[in-house]
């Protein structure tokens, strides 16, 4: 079993919304489709940290997350910037139960085990300036990160976080999710949602004792990254 990630998938078959407008995201979907069923197996899992689907509901998104479904491996997904179509824990399973879309488990406010290690994370946020977020919002945000690794150390887990938004990103800093992170020693954090020139200001590697790593499916090439090694390892 091999574990992989990747993030901003951004599929659109129920809405209008082409990616190939911007540059380098000519047929992504075909891309990601082929080079994830060549190295994916039915035993592996793939953790997608936010921005699955442009679809603004259900009806627009079933058939992003049926193209999701069928795909190889157990997937666990979380929230993005983008994914309107997010609901309520239950409404959401609701749905995938009644669409048979049971290879999608959700990642919110809880973990899911991997080998010793822990599977954690939340949608999170930076501080850009390319949206406005409240403190209530953040703060937020940093509850639902610290409950969903303390879900894993309570399981005796070690926890490896997967974040939408960078906590670091260029001169700015999320605080209130740095603070989660070294509270509780985390050591790996895969973030996405940075895109085109915006991957130049990425942090990959360790910075102040935690290793990044930027995991958006342009930067990746449209590929699933195997992380298997990396969190598997002591040395980071």
């Amino acid at each position: 079993m091999k574990l992989y990630t990747i993030a901003d998938l951004h599929l659109s078959f129920g809405v209008d919304k082409p990616m190939n407008i911007f540059g380098g995201w000519d047929d992504h979907v075909n891309r990601i489709q082929q080079n994830w069923q060549k190295k994916v197996r039915p035993e592996d899992i793939v953790v997608l940290p936010g921005d699955l689907s442009w679809g603004m509901n259900f009806e627009q998104t079933e058939k992003d997350l049926d193209f999701l479904n069928k795909l190889n491996g157990t997937k666990i997904i979380s929230k993005g910037n983008h994914d309107y179509w997010w609901s309520t824990v239950s409404k959401m399973q609701r749905f995938f139960d009644e669409k048979g879309f049971n290879t999608l488990n959700i990642l919110h406010n809880n973990h899911y085990a991997f080998g010793g290690i822990g599977i954690c994370g939340t949608r999170g946020w930076v501080n850009d300036n390319s949206e406005p977020a409240s403190a209530k919002v953040i703060a937020r945000e940093a509850i639902r990160l610290e409950l969903s690794i303390k879900s894993a150390i309570a399981a005796g887990l070690r926890p490896v976080v997967f974040l939408h938004y960078p906590p670091v990103y260029g001169e700015s800093r999320n605080f209130e999710i740095l603070d989660v992170l070294y509270k509780y020693g985390i050591k790996r954090v895969f973030y996405g949602h940075l895109h085109g020139k915006a991957h130049g200001y990425a942090v990959n590697g360790v910075y102040d004792g935690i290793n990044y790593r930027l995991i958006s499916s342009d930067f990746l090439h449209f590929d699933p990254l195997d992380i298997t090694e990396i969190v598997q390892s002591d040395n980071f």
